[in-house]
């Protein structure tokens, strides 16, 4: 089947102006799946993560500061509104990379970009840690239901709107299954607090 040029160059527009944009979004606007996946193979897009597209000139700049945390801090683990904000779950930009050390690790000396620096003991520390490869680097970042049961437990850190907004679009986008969130609350020690929120949202689902 030929490469669909209205596809195409309907795809190529939409990430000039809402780079990056997700696999759902681009198939809002009529662009298949194979129509993505030939792009990313011709060299026309790249595939920042699961999911997530944008040009190759833009690719880098992205996420800018991620990769930029990542490279010099390649022990920590990128947490809590960093994450949301990676994978769309809130509209809040975070001013500083969030990050994760471990209890006795020694917090890494970064002037730019600001980060924000936390201490998680484990089990919190080391558990459900996911690799994202952007612009020519690792990404480690906790996964979605993992970090939800970490905006729950930190209500210090991340303000409970933020919290229930994430939570709420996580479902609604199939992010994560509630019942991913639900075993991640209950292995972290947030499921006192999420499970009032979670059982109101799958119950309007």
């Amino acid at each position: 089947m030929a490469h669909d040029p209205t596809q195409r160059q309907r795809l190529l527009d939409h990430l000039q102006s809402h780079a990056p944009a997700r696999a759902r979004d681009l198939e809002d606007i009529g662009v298949s799946a194979a129509t993505i996946s030939r792009s990313v193979q011709a060299g026309e897009i790249c595939r920042l993560g699961r999911g997530l597209y944008a040009l190759p000139d833009s690719a880098p700049d992205t996420y800018e500061a991620l990769i930029e945390v990542a490279k010099r801090a390649p022990k920590a683990v990128i947490c809590l509104t960093s994450v949301l904000a990676f994978h769309g779950l809130t509209d809040q930009m975070p001013r500083s990379v969030w990050i994760a050390i471990g209890a006795k690790d020694w917090a890494p000396k970064i002037t730019y970009p600001r980060i924000r620096t936390v201490r998680f003991r484990e089990p919190y520390f080391s558990g459900d840690v996911a690799a994202h490869a952007v612009g020519g680097a690792t990404l480690r970042m906790y996964t979605i239901p993992k970090t939800l049961a970490d905006a729950f437990r930190n209500r210090r850190l991340v303000d409970r709107s933020v919290a229930i907004e994430a939570l709420k679009v996580a479902i609604a986008q199939r992010q994560a299954t509630p019942s991913a969130i639900a075993d991640a609350a209950q292995t972290y020690g947030a499921w006192n607090q999420m499970r009032p929120y979670l059982e109101a949202v799958t119950s309007n689902g």
